[in-house]
């Protein structure tokens, strides 16, 4: 893909799908969830699901490096979606009825605040 965000795009649906995680799973993914090391994926499920590990393959592995390298602001959180738009505006789109929907699935990422004031 060649957006500016298309590569964790990408490597965000490859994990959901290799994986079976549900959307609420998939944005709280952490880096410390990941070992890149051993091939390894802590699984920490929603609703009541079991935790589990998962070995990360090949091209899972590539694209992770890939998106680690490439990430601008560090954050714990391996799927960071932070451009900015309004989170009503979110809402509208993904279809939620409910702004705490959205919420849930939002997050507000460390540093969006940093440069609110100028000292």
């Amino acid at each position: 893909m060649r957006t500016a965000w298309g590569h964790r795009d990408a490597t965000a649906i490859l994990i959901a799908y290799r994986h079976g995680l549900r959307a609420s799973e998939l944005v709280n993914l952490r880096w410390d969830d990941i070992d890149l090391t051993t091939g390894r994926l802590h699984v920490r499920r929603a609703k009541g699901g079991a935790t589990s590990v998962h070995p990360i393959g090949a091209k899972e592995s590539r694209a992770l490096r890939r998106l680690q390298r490439e990430t601008k602001t560090p954050s714990r959180h391996v799927f960071v979606r932070n451009d900015g738009q309004d989170t009503r505006a979110i809402q509208h789109y993904l279809g939620h009825r409910s702004i705490a929907s959205t919420v849930r699935y939002t997050t507000l990422a460390p540093d969006r605040c940093k440069h609110f004031w100028k000292d």
